[in-house]
């Protein structure tokens, strides 16, 4: 008779004659015990100081810091939903582990995220260090570009300005109308049922009309106070502009001209006064605080230009979205969507991340000294080449390109290379050789400078340095749209996706250094 193959022995109703260790559960290696091992060496005092500050009495609460590297390890596998967090902390061998076999329930984790997400950003920082320390950065060649992020918003929740006043008037005549009616209703119901005893449904009909007029007033209010401010920040730059020109004739210029240049400046300067008050005036009728009219810090991300007429009031085609205001329409493969501008710079050795920011101004040009500035704070250095992608082929502009982003970096004591313009894929230009001629412009120089030969080397690691982190961080850990809504707490959200991409190449890092000793002692 022929013998059957037996197997190993299945007894899933059995349990264990001893607990089990919790090491024994995953590999020495694993990413856990390297959190674990992480936390004794961050500073999360913002954290843990506010929750022991709260009132003692009552159910004791989870420790911060294991919720803290609960957050960390979801975000580091991509598991970014507090709902599948909590059923994880069930159902996941590494994250039981972790929480020490605790089960914090999705509010817990989704309102510890809320209240901590500015502390849990600045640990962005914090992580960087570790990262320089372990010899992992060394800012030869950093590397800048955007990519496109859906908003936790439709773009069919937006409207443009000039649906808005459609709106209004239609709402104000469908409301008149059933105001009629509701007299006349009301006439007939007095006299059968008595005074007083309103038997119809007009009055829901008619509060329902009237929030929707009330919110359409309010984003109406809203996108054209924001119009005010973009066309103030256009008019400051003009009589900025004006202003350095009419320095400037006084040197090299005579009277005549002096004097026109001055002119000019004066009266730059007055519509720039005018369109200031205009946009303060219509924050304050929507309730709201004028953006962007001071002066900002170098390192501050730009603010949305919707689009306005010279009077600063919003073109028909300005739109807002009514469920996240500060999301904006952008091209992103092609497409529309309704997101953010999310921007990354990436050291190319280990291609960690060392500056993060996101903006709603879908063009790349103004992200680039501020997000240089930021590289230079987060890490206390320059880097020697700043690279800047260039755009993608639905965009209109010629990606960072600015001759003012060039200045900026070589001001600095940095090597640019930005595109001014994007190739047709897979059709390289020629590369050039010989010196640059000096009678050309400055976008001229820097097209020259990319196609010789060491410019078209350092321009080429782009594609092993920022391009790859998108393709990680959208693709292998499935960032598709952010969580959280507006754009205060999209940064910090973006920032918590940056820091985690870092550890997890912190992590790899000591695990090929462990493996290289290993194999170096036998």
């Amino acid at each position: 008779m022929q013998k059957l193959k037996s197997f190993r022995p299945w007894a899933p109703g059995q349990t264990s004659l001893l607990p089990a260790s919790p090491s024994d559960w995953l590999s020495a290696d694993h990413q856990v015990y390297f959190l674990l091992d992480l936390v004794d060496e961050l500073d999360l005092s913002a954290i843990v100081i506010p929750a022991q500050s709260k009132d003692p009495r009552g159910e004791k609460g989870f420790d911060p810091r294991m919720l803290t590297l609960l957050l960390l390890y979801a975000y580091c596998t991509g598991v970014v939903s507090s709902r599948k967090i909590e059923r994880a902390c069930y159902e996941d061998l590494a994250f039981r582990v972790l929480t020490g076999n605790q089960q914090p329930d999705q509010s817990r984790i989704s309102e510890f995220r809320r209240r901590n997400l500015e502390a849990l950003s600045g640990l962005f920082v914090q992580i960087l260090r570790f990262c320089q320390e372990a010899g992992m950065v060394s800012l030869g060649h950093v590397a800048l570009d955007g990519t496109k992020v859906q908003a936790n918003a439709s773009k069919h929740k937006a409207m443009s300005h000039e649906r808005m006043v459609k709106a209004e008037a239609q709402l104000g005549k469908e409301i008149k109308e059933l105001m009629r009616k509701a007299e006349i209703l009301d006439a007939q119901e007095d006299g059968k049922y008595g005074k007083g005893k309103l038997g119809s449904e007009l009055p829901k009909e008619l509060r329902r009309r009237q929030d929707r007029l009330e919110k359409i007033k309010q984003a109406r209010k809203a996108l054209e106070a924001e119009a005010a401010a973009a066309a103030a920040r256009d008019r400051a730059k003009q009589a900025a502009a004006a202003e350095a020109a009419a320095a400037d004739a006084e040197v090299e210029a005579d009277a005549s001209e002096q004097q026109k240049l001055r002119e000019k400046a004066d009266r730059s300067g007055e519509k720039a006064e005018a369109a200031r008050d205009l946009a303060i005036e219509k924050a304050q009728e929507a309730g709201l605080e004028p953006e962007g009219l001071e002066p900002q810090e170098a390192d501050a991300m730009p603010h949305r230009g919707l689009a306005h007429r010279a009077d600063g009031s919003p073109k028909a085609s300005a739109q807002r979205n009514f469920t996240d205001p500060d999301s904006h329409i952008m091209k992103s493969d092609g497409n529309l969507l309704q997101g953010y501008n999310c921007q990354a710079a990436v050291d190319g050795d280990h291609q960690v991340i060392v500056a993060m920011g996101v903006s709603n101004q879908p063009p790349d040009p103004e992200h680039l000294v501020p997000m240089l500035e930021r590289t230079i704070a987060n890490t206390g250095t320059c880097p020697e080449t700043f690279i800047a992608v260039a755009a993608g082929f639905c965009e209109a502009v010629a990606g960072y390109w600015s001759e003012e982003n060039a200045t900026a970096c070589e001001e600095r004591g940095v090597d640019p290379h930005i595109a001014t313009g994007r190739q047709p894929h897979g059709q390289p230009p020629p590369p050039i050789y010989g010196p640059i001629p000096k009678d050309l412009d400055a976008k001229g120089r820097m097209a020259r400078k990319l196609r010789k030969k060491a410019g078209r080397e350092i321009y080429a690691k782009r594609k092993t340095i920022v391009e790859p982190v998108f393709g990680q961080t959208k693709e292998a850990r499935g960032l598709r749209r952010f969580l959280l809504r507006g754009l205060t707490k999209v940064n910090g959200e973006w920032l918590l996706w940056g820091m985690t991409h870092n550890i997890n190449k912190l992590w790899r890092h000591f695990k090929w250094q462990r493996h290289q000793e290993a194999m170096a002692t036998g």
